[in-house]
């Protein structure tokens, strides 16, 4: 057949159109959908891929051929050996475990007319309005002063209690529907609702002695009762607050996935997926899953941190004895994993629709990230874009390009800078999402699918 020399992205449910695909595309959609409501923190993502590699063989003595590192429960570096030499390079599939979300203040705890709240900070991009008036659960550790620590995981289950801010009713929100959205919706007013009924004293509603804050104290009894907790033990905990319940099927035809932190655990989904059934090849295979994307990558556990550089220190000495670790990220690959948002809709004004990424047409490409004139950007060359390019159209593994928005309007960042830090190739690749940074994004069954064969065969490649 001759070869068009017109390009039109492909449309991935046309590719897996047989019943036997339609049945794996399912059947990797109620595992994904299981991990999403799952994993709703970092911490919960790192212990999901734990034992997944765990199950599968890896240990973390780096003198085996299946290795694992996690570090401090929030980021994790795994690796498997293949024939070629180390010196040749890893291939590697980077993305990111957190996601946004509403993070208690170190001293959260307030009462106000008739309810004790939480006050919080909100963690990455969010649109404020969207976390009021909705189900809300926490999540997250307490750590004692005597350095045990408690695990927290209220309200998924039916008969846990959830959680809430409340919203103001349209009666009295004349003044609030004429401001913009950033005067309208404060972030000191984030206040989570976390009880109501209060404290009596012990001589009734008339008792001196009766407490101050009644509410505040029975919500500090009930916390000491059940958990064991403090008021102080509130100060070095990590509580986050997520949309309460499952993730879902959405649409009569299942085939989109909706759910809550999307961006990026459809990539750390996927790219585990890829390294656990990659069949056994030449090269050196390996996936790392880090902290802190959302606010630029800093700390112990972001991209921004030599957490990286060290694992593959350890591997050389390890595999490859003499050889530099410089060496080996100089020579690597990289797939920067992490989603593009999709054409909206509703707002496609937003973007410029020719290179606008849309649902259903597999993994897409962003050659750059950045913003505006590709301000803090990462662009691969297009020696290593073509590579792949060549790779999927091969295999058949339906692909697109994009950019997030119009130049003067969108942009963004991924992890894919800090490994271009290193010399090596790499360049950003994953699905798109609709209403991405929402407590409820959606992705299609068909790119979930198509992703995974795409960073399978990458790493097989």
């Amino acid at each position: 057949m001759e070869k068009t020399l017109t390009y039109k992205p492909q449309n991935a449910w046309e590719t897996y159109a047989d019943a036997p695909q339609r049945k794996s595309m399912e059947a990797l959609a109620v595992r994904y959908i299981d991990f999403l409501t799952r994993c709703k923190t970092e911490r919960e993502t790192v212990d999901y891929v734990r034992e997944r590699l765990i199950q599968a063989g890896y240990g973390e003595d780096f003198a085996g051929e299946r290795v694992l590192r996690p570090l401090r429960g929030k980021a994790l570096f795994a690796a498997r050996r293949g024939s070629r030499p180390l010196e040749e390079g890893l291939t590697l599939i980077a993305a990111h475990a957190d996601t946004p979300r509403l993070d208690f203040k170190q001293r959260p705890l307030i009462e106000q007319p008739g309810v004790a709240q939480a006050k919080t900070h909100y963690y990455g991009g969010i649109r404020k309005y969207q976390w009021l008036a909705r189900p809300l659960a926490l999540h997250g550790v307490v750590i004692r002063e005597n350095g045990e620590s408690l695990t927290v995981n209220i309200g998924e289950k039916p008969d846990e209690p959830v959680f809430c801010i409340a919203d103001l009713l349209p009666h009295l929100a004349q003044k609030q529907s004429g401001q913009t959205i950033s005067e309208a919706f404060e972030a000191e007013k984030l206040n989570i609702i976390l009880s109501h009924s209060p404290k009596q004293g012990k001589g009734g509603k008339k008792d001196k002695d009766a407490p101050k804050e009644p509410i505040k104290e029975q919500l500090l009894d009930i916390l000491h009762k059940k958990y064991g907790i403090s008021e102080e033990d509130l100060i070095t905990a990590e509580l986050q607050a997520v949309p309460a319940g499952p993730a879902r099927f959405v649409g009569f035809d299942k085939a989109l996935v909706g759910g809550y932190g999307q961006d990026d655990r459809i990539c750390v989904f996927t790219a585990l997926e890829a390294l656990l059934t990659a069949e056994a090849g030449q090269g050196n295979m390996a996936v790392i899953f880090w902290d802190k994307e959302e606010i630029g990558s800093d700390g112990a556990t972001g991209a921004a941190s030599r957490f990286f550089q060290y694992c593959v220190e350890d591997l050389a000495r390890s595999w490859a004895p003499g050889v530099p670790a410089s060496h080996v990220l100089l020579h690597s690959r990289a797939l920067s994993a992490d989603v593009q948002a999709a054409l909206d809709p509703d707002f496609q004004e937003v973007h410029e629709k020719q290179n606008a990424a849309q649902l259903g047409c597999g993994p897409c490409f962003s050659k750059f990230t950045g913003s505006r004139g590709k301000y803090g950007a990462s662009e691969a060359d297009a020696e290593f874009f073509g590579q792949l390019r060549g790779l999927y159209n091969a295999k058949g593994i339906p692909w697109q390009t994009a950019e997030l928005g119009k130049v003067d309007l969108g942009g963004g960042g991924t992890v894919a800078l800090f490994l271009a830090a290193y010399g090596m190739r790499v360049i950003d690749l994953g699905p798109a999402v609709l209403s991405m940074h929402s407590p409820f994004e959606l992705a299609s069954v068909a790119d979930l699918h198509a992703t995974l064969e795409a960073y399978k065969a990458f790493l097989e490649a």
